[in-house]
């Protein structure tokens, strides 16, 4: 192996990752890499609500 990925923990990329990751409870941090370099970083949070059983369920406009 010739290109070994090695961040600094102080580069800038890195940082990048621990802010995606600040505040989330729920979701996902992707960290893309071509070339041993860190090329793209993809955050997807999930908000998730609690199911209320004594409410009716909401009705889209397309279920007439």
């Amino acid at each position: 192996m010739e290109n070994v990925l090695k961040p600094d923990l102080n580069s800038p990329q890195v940082q990048q990752i621990l802010r995606a990751l600040e505040g989330m409870q729920f979701g996902t941090v992707q960290v893309t890499v071509h070339n041993a370099q860190i090329t793209q970083i993809e955050r997807v949070e999930k908000h998730r609500f609690p199911l209320e059983s004594n409410k009716p369920a909401i009705k889209l406009a397309s279920q007439s």
